[in-house]
C-alpha cells in the first residue's frame, strides 16, 4: 500500500499530535492519579488471584471488583454499570435463548447427528471436525453467536455419543475466535484496525484480506489443541449432579405397559364420534375403553408451517373428522368400538401419516405422564375413580393404577382408590406440577417440570432452523445491527413456540456468565481512565522500538495478548491501534503488520475465561475452572504468538509498497 507525499505529511502531523500523550507521560505519576492507578492494579490483581483459586464464584468476584471501583471513586456508578447495557452482554442474553430453542426443538441433536456421522467413532476426528465447522461459521458470524449456536449441538452430541463435553467445548470456543480472523467482519478488532487505517488516510483492508492469516491460526490451533485437550481436558466428571427423583418417561411407559394397551384410531368422515361431546357418548361404560388423547392437524398453505395440536381427551372434548385418537383398552374392545363408531385402527408397524407427530406412538410436548402416590389422609380413599374429581379440579386423567405390585388398566372408572395406590396420571405438564403442591393428600413422584424440560419439540425444529438462518443472514448482510438480529431471533423463538413459554426462555440464560462479563467490562474503563493502560502499552512498545520492526511487532502482539486477558479484546484494540500506527510511522515502516498484530493478538487470547465472551460461555457447560484455561490457553496463546510474529510479515511486509 503506497501513501502520497501529502498524505505522509498529514500522517506525520497526526503522529505529532498523538505524541502529546507521551509528552505528558510523567504527569500520570502525580500523587492522585498514581494512587488511583495503584488501586486499580491492586483490585485487578486480587480479582485475578481469586479467579485462579476458584473458591469463590467468578460472578461474585467480578461484582466485588466492580463495587470496589465505585467505593474508591475510580468509576462513577454510571460508568461501573455500563457493562450491563453493553451490546455484547445484551446479545449474549439473546443468544442463550436462541441456543436454548435450538436445543429444545431437537435441532441441535439433528445437526449433532450429522457431525457424529462424519466423525464416526473417532474422538480425534470429532475434535478436528468440530473446530473446522466452528471456525467456518465464525468467519461470518460473531464468535459469541457461533459458540451460542454450536454449544447446544455439541452438548447434545456428547450426551448421545458418551463423550465428555469438556473435551470439545473449550477447543470449540477457541476455534470460534480463530475463525473470526478469516474475514473482515469475523471479529470486532478487525473492524477497529480497518477503521484506524481509513482514518489515517490509508487504504482499508478487504473482506478476505485476513484469510491467509486466519487459515494459519486455525491450522496452528488444531495441531496444538489435539495434545493439550487430551492431557488437560476431560478429567472432570461430566455426569449431572442432580437426578430426578422418580422414574423417567421411558421407564413409566415400560412399567405400565402403555404401548401394549394403547391404540391409534383415525376418525372417518361419517363417524358418529363427531356428533356429540365424549361425555354424552358414554364410551367407557359401553366399551370399557378410554380415549386419552386427540391429535389434530392444522392445515396451512405452507407445509413448512403445518403443525399438529395435542389435546388431552376430556368429557367436553369434541372429536373432528380426520383426527387421530389414542385409545387405551383391550384389543377386542377397541376394535369393536372402532367398527361401531366409524373409526379405523392404524397399524402400529405402518403409518399413512406424513407428519412425525401423527406417526409417533407417544409424544410429551404439552401432555405428560407421572406417578402419584396416595397418602393415608387423602380424601380420595375409598372413592371410585369416576368420582375422584381429578379431571374437573386438576385437569388430569388416571391411566392406570399400581396396587400391591399389580397393575389395573381396564374399567378404571369403577375401581375404588386405596391408601398406598400409585396412580399413573396424564395431563399437561403445568397441571401435573400443580398437583405436587398438595402434598398432604398425595405425592407426585419425580419432578414434572424437569421431565418436561427434557422433551424436545421436534415438530418445531424446521421453524427454529428458519429463524436461526434468518438471524445469521441478517448479521452477515448487515440488515440490522447484530444485537437487534439476535434479540429478534430470541423473541421469535418464544412467540413461535420453539420454547414452551417465557419462563423457560429465562431458564436457558446462564446468568453467572452474563454477570461475569457485564461486571468485568468496566474494568477496561478504569484502566484507561487512570492511565494504567497507557503506561503499560507505551512503556512496552517504546522500550522495544529500538530493537527493530520484528521486536516492535512482537511487543505490540504480546502487549495486546496480555491486556486482553483482563479487558475486552475490542477495548484493547481501540487502545493499542493508534499506538501501533504511531510507532510504525515514527520508524518509517508499513503500519499494516503492526495493526494486524493488534488484531490477531487481541483475538487469539485463550488464557482467561473472561478475555472473550466465547471463553465465558463454555465455562459452566464444560465445568471448567480458571486453571483449565491457564493449562490449555497459555501454551496455545504463546505458541500462536510466536507463529504469528513470523507469519504476519510474510503476508504484510514491513517495507512500504
Amino acid at each position: 500500500m503506497r501513501a502520497e507525499d501529502g498524505e505522509a505529511d498529514d500522517l506525520f502531523s497526526l503522529s505529532t499530535r498523538r505524541a502529546g500523550h507521551v509528552r505528558n507521560f510523567l504527569s500520570l505519576f502525580s500523587p492522585l492519579p498514581f494512587i488511583d492507578m495503584l488501586t486499580t492494579l491492586l483490585i485487578l490483581g486480587v480479582s485475578a488471584v481469586l479467579f485462579v483459586q476458584g473458591r469463590i464464584r467468578s460472578d461474585i468476584v467480578a461484582l466485588c471488583s466492580l463495587l470496589c471501583l465505585i467505593v474508591f471513586g475510580i468509576l462513577s456508578p454510571e460508568q461501573a454499570l455500563s457493562g450491563f447495557s453493553n451490546s455484547i452482554v445484551v446479545m449474549m442474553v439473546g443468544l442463550f435463548v436462541v441456543g436454548g430453542a435450538i436445543f429444545r426443538t431437537g435441532l441441535a441433536k439433528m445437526l449433532g447427528g450429522r457431525i457424529m456421522k462424519l466423525a464416526g467413532k473417532s474422538e480425534l476426528r470429532l475434535l478436528v471436525l468440530t473446530m473446522l465447522v466452528t471456525a467456518g461459521i465464525g468467519a461470518f458470524v460473531s464468535n459469541t453467536g457461533t459458540v451460542a449456536l454450536m454449544l447446544p449441538i455439541l452438548v447434545s452430541l456428547a450426551a448421545d455419543g458418551g463423550i465428555q463435553t469438556s473435551r470439545l467445548l473449550m477447543p470449540m470456543a477457541f476455534a470460534s475466535s480463530m475463525g473470526g480472523m478469516l474475514t473482515l467482519i469475523g471479529t470486532p478488532p478487525n473492524l477497529v484496525i480497518n477503521n484506524q487505517l481509513q482514518e489515517a488516510g490509508m487504504e482499508g483492508l478487504g473482506f478476505f484480506s485476513f484469510t491467509p492469516i486466519g487459515l494459519v491460526c486455525i491450522v496452528t490451533g488444531v495441531l496444538v489443541l489435539i495434545p493439550l485437550s487430551r492431557k488437560f481436558l476431560g478429567h472432570h466428571d461430566d455426569k449431572t449432579e442432580h437426578e430426578a427423583k422418580g422414574k423417567s418417561l421411558s421407564q413409566l411407559i415400560d412399567e405400565y405397559q402403555i404401548i401394549s394397551n394403547l391404540y391409534r384410531l383415525r376418525v372417518l368422515e361419517d363417524s358418529a364420534l363427531t356428533e356429540n361431546p365424549l361425555h354424552d357418548l358414554q364410551i367407557p361404560d359401553r366399551y370399557h375403553v378410554n380415549i386419552v388423547e386427540v391429535r389434530r392437524r392444522h392445515s396451512s398453505r405452507h407445509s413448512f408451517l403445518q403443525t399438529v395440536s395435542q389435546t388431552m381427551a376430556g368429557s367436553d372434548t369434541r372429536v373432528a373428522r380426520g383426527d387421530v385418537i389414542y385409545v387405551m383398552g383391550e384389543f377386542e374392545d377397541v376394535d369393536r368400538f372402532a367398527r361401531e363408531y366409524g373409526a379405523v385402527m392404524i397399524n402400529r408397524k405402518t403409518s399413512e401419516d406424513t407428519d412425525s407427530l401423527l406417526k409417533s406412538k407417544l409424544k410429551f410436548d404439552e401432555i405428560g405422564i407421572a406417578e402419584m402416590l396416595l397418602m393415608r389422609n387423602s380424601d380420595l380413599i375409598n372413592m371410585p375413580v369416576k368420582s375422584s374429581g381429578l379431571r374437573a379440579k386438576y385437569g388430569v386423567n388416571i391411566l392406570a393404577i399400581q396396587r400391591d405390585n399389580h397393575y389395573i388398566f381396564h374399567n378404571l372408572k369403577d375401581v375404588k382408590l386405596q391408601y398406598g395406590d400409585t396412580l399413573l396420571i396424564q395431563g399437561t405438564w403445568a397441571d401435573i406440577a400443580r398437583l405436587s403442591e398438595k402434598t398432604f393428600e398425595w405425592v407426585v413422584v419425580g419432578q414434572p417440570l424437569a421431565e418436561a424440560s427434557k422433551v424436545t419439540l421436534t415438530h418445531k425444529a424446521p421453524l427454529a432452523a428458519g429463524i436461526m438462518l434468518l438471524m445469521i443472514a441478517a448479521m452477515v448482510f448487515n440488515w440490522v445491527p447484530a444485537v437487534a438480529a439476535v434479540l429478534i431471533a430470541a423473541v421469535l423463538m418464544v412467540l413461535c413456540g420453539c420454547l414452551r413459554n417465557v419462563e423457560e426462555a429465562y431458564r436457558t440464560i446462564n446468568w453467572e456468565s452474563i454477570v461475569l462479563i457485564a461486571a468485568m467490562l468496566p474494568m477496561s474503563v478504569a484502566l484507561e481512565k487512570t492511565g494504567t493502560s497507557e503506561v503499560i502499552s507505551h512503556g512496552l512498545v517504546a522500550g522495544l522500538g529500538g530493537f527493530g520492526p520484528f521486536a516492535l511487532m512482537a511487543g505490540v502482539y504480546f502487549t495486546a495478548s496480555l491486556l486482553t486477558m483482563f479487558i475486552s479484546n475490542t477495548a484493547t484494540a481501540v487502545l493499542l491501534a493508534p499506538i501501533a500506527l504511531q510507532s510504525a510511522v515514527s520508524m518509517g515502516i508499513s503500519p499494516y503488520p503492526l495493526l494486524l498484530a493488534v488484531s490477531v493478538g487481541t483475538s487469539m487470547c485463550f488464557a482467561s475465561p473472561f478475555s472473550t465472551p466465547p471463553n465465558a460461555l463454555v465455562m459452566p457447560a464444560g465445568k471448567y475452572t480458571f486453571m483449565d484455561y491457564v493449562k490449555v490457553g497459555v501454551p496455545l496463546q504463546v505458541i500462536m504468538g510466536l507463529v504469528m510474529v513470523v507469519v504476519i510479515p510474510l503476508f504484510f511486509p514491513f517495507v512500504k509498497a
